[in-house]
């Protein structure tokens, strides 16, 4: 290869700028990288595929001992609930779950008991409902942009510990989830919807205010978590800045949710302890950021 004066090169008898050949180099620098992001995605995915043969399996199990589940998937906005609700039902039969992700309340719903709304969508026996966002939304989203009174937020968590005491009575198995983002991954993944057309619709209004209102969500996450984590009905937050390790952990904390037949024993369902915490150890941990520090750290 040889340079001309006009800073061109012949290549192969052809004679190149050094502008297409820095671009050439870019296009093909640009390809490895999506295409290894595309290899890792797949790796990524094949992972989940034990876990998801196993959720088959449980899903088999409710549905002949007719047990009920419910899951509800908690966590700020573009915490990873939509993606990881996704993996969990993949390759579940439709006709035995359902993924329920209400609007807000119309104004006959407003007259009703606050809880009506929601029951209308539970599970009958071997199925499991997914709730994308549940009754917490009183306690989150409602409480922090005052869409609803003092009254009706006092009332919520004064009685959703009974509520749920009583649900597990009757026999229901409820999993509480709560995906926990870190600031700065969460005003990553925004951007990311600002500039994907495939991703806009995602974006609302309430997330556009959600990095402005960080503090006040925290501050509510933490009253939320302390008064509602139970015995019956307890808690587990999921570190979600790695979407791939969040979904894999909520997969297991799922699965061992119940004592179904069949399970492969050779399948690690051990919790990171790095992404799974208890909601009793996340209160701990919240209160020695205050001790420590004077603030929440997210």
């Amino acid at each position: 290869m040889t340079e001309n004066i006009q800073n061109r090169f012949e290549i192969d008898g052809e004679l190149i700028s050094l502008d297409e050949l820095i671009n050439t180099f870019k296009k093909s620098k640009s390809n490895k990288k999506n295409l290894n992001k595309a290899e890792q995605k797949r790796d990524n995915e094949q992972k989940l595929k034990p876990y998801q043969a196993e959720l088959i399996k449980l899903q088999k199990f409710l549905e002949d001992t007719s047990q009920k589940m419910i899951i509800l998937f908690e966590g700020r906005d573009a915490a990873g609930k939509g993606g990881t609700i996704r993996r969990v039902t993949r390759y579940m039969d439709e006709k035995h779950y359902r993924v329920v992700a209400l609007g807000k309340p119309t104004e006959e719903q407003k007259t009703q008991w606050f809880y009506q709304k929601y029951i209308q969508h539970f599970p009958r026996g071997g199925e499991i409902v997914l709730f994308d966002r549940s009754w917490y939304n009183r306690a989150m989203v409602e409480s922090v942009f005052n869409f609803c009174t003092d009254k009706e937020f006092k009332d919520f968590m004064n009685g959703v510990k009974g509520f749920e005491n009583d649900l597990v009575r009757q026999g229901i198995i409820l999993v509480k989830l709560y995906y926990s983002v870190t600031k700065d991954e969460q005003a990553r993944r925004f951007e990311r919807r600002k500039n994907d057309p495939l991703r806009q619709w995602k974006l609302s209004e309430i997330d556009l205010q959600a990095q402005e209102r960080w503090d006040d969500f925290t501050t509510t996450k933490y009253n939320m978590i302390k008064q509602t984590h139970s015995h019956n009905a307890p808690w587990t937050i999921i570190r979600s800045k790695d979407k791939q390790k969040a979904r894999l952990e909520s997969l297991k904390v799922i699965l061992n949710s119940v004592d179904y037949e069949g399970r492969d024993e050779n399948l690690n369902y051990a919790l990171n302890s790095d992404v799974v915490i208890s909601g009793a150890r996340e209160i701990e941990i919240m209160d020695s950021q205050i001790t420590s520090t004077g603030k929440f750290i997210g």
